[in-house]
């Protein structure tokens, strides 16, 4: 594993190189669009065609693929869940989560950031050293297998609204590598799987950036990170950055009768305001090699779920029934 000095230059440097490397992990074997010519889309339209067909493709983005206004302006009724001040997010009633607050705000937001782009199998998306750049849409995976989402930017998708978009939706797919990527300025989560399997994943080497005009706490940290919920998740979770986050980093399962397996190493987790892992019911989280700086709640302590985070070696040493080796300490 990386020193954690070495990681920590390594991840700050991710979007200025060319990712490279093989799928590690519970993604091995992937392969996306391997075998097909390499192409450039020239306008969104044709990037959004290209990912929602049949075809292998080998997709290099050298560009801004700007989605904001594609689909429209929406001015509706949403609420108000939090009073703090400056800049709370607000929220559209996306599937009532309104509940007992009031619809008594105006929200006008961009229809587009609702929903994401659905990637069909077999694809690889690249960007080009750091000109790739999906913005004001995220990617939705459904019932595909074998894709590989490298070195872009995901981002400016109603960081303002609750509810006003995911960067990326799994859900029931398999080998998913998801790799030196760069993520800001999101609505919801920037990483979310749904109640379907999201097996054979992998989520490395990307910067996750929280920093926000606009959150839950007005503290300018983004609550909403990441959110693993399906039945089946085999998530390894390695060598990321994650800045300026205050919650849901990750929060895992919740679901009785659901099982998730997460394997988190080598993170590093920086200005967190609130909680990292959230091992919920269902979970099963081995956390090994993290670095939590300036992170106010490393885990939740939640009962529900297992997560095993050793911080000594006598902790590290157990792990070597089960796996051969021993486990690497975390540092809080």
């Amino acid at each position: 594993m990386l020193s954690i000095k070495s990681l920590a230059f390594a991840l700050l440097a991710a979007r200025n190189v060319w990712a490279v490397g093989s799928p590690f992990g519970f993604a091995t074997g992937t392969t996306g669009g391997n075998g097909a010519a390499q192409a450039v889309p020239t306008s969104a339209a044709q990037l959004k065609t290209w990912l929602e067909d049949d075809v292998t493709r080998n997709i290099l983005l050298d560009r801004t693929y700007d989605f904001t206004d594609t689909e429209g302006t929406v001015t509706e009724q949403g609420c108000r869940p939090w009073s703090c001040s400056p800049n709370p997010q607000l929220s559209l009633d996306g599937n009532g989560w309104c509940g007992s607050n009031p619809l008594d705000v105006t929200v006008t937001y961009k229809k587009a950031g609702t929903s994401g782009i659905r990637v069909k199998s077999n694809k690889t998306i690249l960007g080009k050293g750091t000109s790739g750049w999906i913005k004001g849409k995220g990617l939705l995976l459904s019932g595909v297998s074998n894709v590989i989402i490298q070195n872009i930017r995901i981002s400016d998708i109603n960081p303002q609204y609750v509810w006003g978009g995911d960067a990326l939706y799994i859900d029931n797919s398999s080998k998913v590598w998801v790799d030196h990527n760069y993520f800001k300025s999101v609505g919801r989560q920037f990483l979310v799987t749904g109640f379907g399997a999201a097996k054979q994943v992998t989520i490395s080497n990307n910067y996750f950036d929280g920093q926000s005009t606009w959150s839950t706490g007005c503290d300018q940290h983004h609550y909403w990170a990441f959110l693993f919920a399906g039945d089946g998740d085999q998530i390894t979770f390695a060598q990321n950055y994650v800045y300026y986050t205050a919650g849901r980093g990750p929060h895992v399962g919740g679901m009785d009768g659901y099982s998730l397996t997460i394997h988190m190493y080598n993170n590093y987790f920086n200005e967190v305001a609130g909680h990292a892992i959230d091992a919920d019911t269902g979970s099963k989280i081995l956390a090994e090699g993290n670095y939590f700086n300036k992170v106010k709640t490393p885990s939740t302590g939640n009962t529900k779920g297992a997560v095993f985070a050793p911080i000594s070696a006598s902790m590290n040493a157990q792990c070597t029934a089960s796996l051969g080796r021993n486990c690497v300490s975390n540092t809080l």
